[in-house]
């Protein structure tokens, strides 16, 4: 039953004293949009703390888009840490968005940001604290219509079950169609089945309710999803695309929070897309095609996001930065527009080669701290297996360019478990590190005043829907820790640190990323038994998850490391990001053969389809280096 709409701040001002970090909660931040009056209200959830989810820019980009809409207002809303939702449980009392402290139960909508696999307990903790019934079919004709999208909707379904509608792609235009579709539907008195089958009209939009999963000889153990009889929806799901970034307004994240969060920075997205084709990346297949924001648009953007945010750090947000052939402009233009106003520019994500160490001296003036670059595999022949097309030679010259430009500190980015992944290419992971640092000694001097040193970080392989490794098994944990202990053996330097992720963390993640629809209760389960915040090294919970997987007759080991067969019919097939699946088998083929694949915006078309399935094309606005 919905709830009523009302502030209900008062119920949670006596307990900001009793919990850490009560700025979490409060509202009227500068910047934010005050609550609208008007026929419709949508609430942007991201299930996490304040100062994690607060930075997304893909919230901000919604949170405007809907703002800016005549008789829509859109707030937002962050999950309580577990000693705020204890209070509240507690006393009753629900829980309320940012703007307006209204119920969550009162909106006429509520979004989920799908983030990331690990977010999948969050979300039913969200619900659950909301008094929102935990799945679409237990939700009474007037509950909030629950939406979700963002990056890990491309295999949403262990958690579909919980989702009225997921909207896939880019979620500027899909949003605002929705909300204004579910006002429509509302004002006509349409019962919710019609609603739902009404969104499932609009291009993009992914109604799990009127699909079905079946299991055959054709499909893995996951089934597949298919219409359910007599309901006229697609087969396939194509994705929405924004074909031309030039066309939708530049925004940056505009809102002063009260506290520190992760990413203090004032963020700017100048591209959207990739076409490296890293064979892992499940964001470079799902975000194509490659679309560059004009120059001019991302200086005047950032130039006026500053002034209405007070931020001194600007960061260029992206796949990979910088690719964009106007890289170079936009550092001049964003340079000569704030010169002697003490704000920094960041580059968070840059290419491995000259160019990349020339675009990070261009933004770090005289500060050099540390520079990062992700070789992904220690040898030649692994990074040719993942379609890296970077050589020792580029590692080589970039660190020298590096340290000759003033680093002293290098950061790389290794995978552990790559398909055909042996022990010679994991003692390579340490034999290149050496040869990094020992090329800052040959540029800067040796000895602990030169202050030369690297550090290796390598991530679990998880392989992901929509790429050419989806239908690999992932390492068994107990494999990874044989193999970290390998690489620790073999790093012998102490300027040579090492970290690395958790295997068990990394499991869990790639069972979320395997199953179909019949992992739910497997969530549901591990929600129950106290899991929540899993992506907090701090709170994740592996044996709960191990006791939840027993429960549910499963094991989660095998679940992650299970391979699929090549022509199996997947869980996630009734979706598409454009990408064809005939291009993705290529591609997993060559990666058997250790044959590379070009980048489409600097050699010919590769043929994965998103251009003529989406009727979309790469928009670059000047000549890539």
């Amino acid at each position: 039953m919905r709830a009523a709409r009302e502030n209900l701040f008062h119920l949670i001002e006596p307990l900001l004293p009793h919990v850490e970090h009560p700025a979490r909660y409060l509202d009227h931040e500068w910047g934010s949009c005050e609550e609208q009056d008007g026929p419709f209200h949508l609430c942007m959830v991201y299930a996490d703390v304040y100062e994690v989810g607060q930075p997304n820019l893909g919230v901000a980009i919604l949170y405007n888009q809907v703002n800016a809409q005549e008789g829509m207002s859109c707030e937002r809303c962050y999950l309580p840490w577990k000693d705020m939702a204890d209070l509240m449980r507690d006393r009753g009392i629900p829980l309320l968005s940012l703007e307006g402290a209204a119920p969550l139960a009162s909106f006429d909508a509520v979004g989920f940001t799908l983030a990331h696999e690990l977010i999948a307990t969050n979300v039913l903790e969200t619900l659950d604290l909301a008094g929102i019934a935990l799945t679409s079919a237990e939700r009474d004709e007037d509950d909030p219509i629950i939406l979700a999208g963002g990056p890990s909707a491309w295999n949403c379904e262990p958690i579909a079950d919980v989702f009225d509608a997921v909207l896939l792609g880019d979620g500027e235009d899909s949003i605002v169609e929705a909300c204004a579709c579910i006002r429509a539907a509302r004002a006509e008195g349409l019962a919710r089945a019609d609603l739902l089958r009404r969104l499932s009209r609009l291009p993009g939009t992914y109604v799990p309710s009127l699909y079905e999963v079946r299991v055959d000889e054709t499909s893995t153990r996951w089934g597949y999803a298919t219409p359910r009889a007599g309901e006229d929806v697609p087969e396939v799901v194509h994705k929405r695309c924004v074909a031309d970034l030039s066309e939708t307004p530049a925004v940056a994240q505009r809102i002063v929070p009260y506290a520190g969060i992760v990413q203090d920075r004032l963020p700017l997205e100048v591209l959207r897309g990739c076409a490296r084709g890293c064979r892992f990346c499940q964001a470079g297949m799902t975000y194509r095609p490659v679309r560059e924001r004009p120059a001019e648009q991302v200086v005047s953007c950032g130039v006026e996001g500053l002034l209405a945010s007070g931020h001194n750090e600007i960061s260029l947000s992206s796949l990979s930065t910088t690719d964009h052939s106007q890289c170079a402009e936009i550092l001049d233009g964003l340079n000569a527009a704030l010169e002697d106003r003490g704000v920094r520019v960041s580059i968070p994500s840059q290419r491995l080669d000259s160019f990349g160490v020339d675009m990070a001296a261009a933004v770090a003036g005289g500060r050099r701290g540390g520079l990062t670059f992700a070789p992904e595999a220690g040898s030649q022949r692994l990074r040719d297996v993942i379609n890296k097309n970077v050589s020792d030679r580029d590692v080589e010259s970039a660190a020298r360019n590096a340290f000759s430009a003033g680093w002293r500190r290098m950061k790389l980015y290794f995978m552990m478990g790559l398909p055909t992944e042996t022990d010679e290419d994991v003692v390579g992971i340490a034999r290149l590190a050496e040869r990094v640092l020992e090329i800052g000694r040959e540029v800067v001097g040796r000895g602990p005043k030169s202050g030369v040193s690297v550090s290796i970080s390598v991530a679990v392989l998880v392989p992901k829907s929509f790429t050419p490794f989806q239908w690999c098994g992932q390492l068994h944990p107990d494999e990874v820790r044989r193999r970290q202990q390998l690489l620790l053996h073999e790093v012998r330097d102490r300027a040579i640190r090492v970290s690395y992720h958790d295997a068990d963390v990394s499991l869990v993640e790639g069972a979320l990323s395997k199953m179909g629809r019949a992992g739910f209760p497997l969530v549901r389960r591990a929600w129950e038994l106290g899991c929540r915040f899993d992506a907090w090294t701090s709170e994740f919970d592996f044996d709960a998850w191990r006791a939840a997987a027993r429960d549910c007759g499963l094991d989660l080991a095998d679940v992650a490391c299970e391979e699929f067969p090549l022509a199996a019919r997947l869980p996630w097939d009734h979706t598409s990001p454009g990408v064809g699946k005939g291009y993705l088998q290529r591609e997993w083929l060559r990666a058997t053969e250790g044959v590379t694949t070009p980048d489409c915006t600097r050699e010919s078309c590769t043929g994965c389809g998103v251009c003529p399935t989406l009727g979309v094309g790469n928009v670059l606005w000047g000549e890539r280096a």
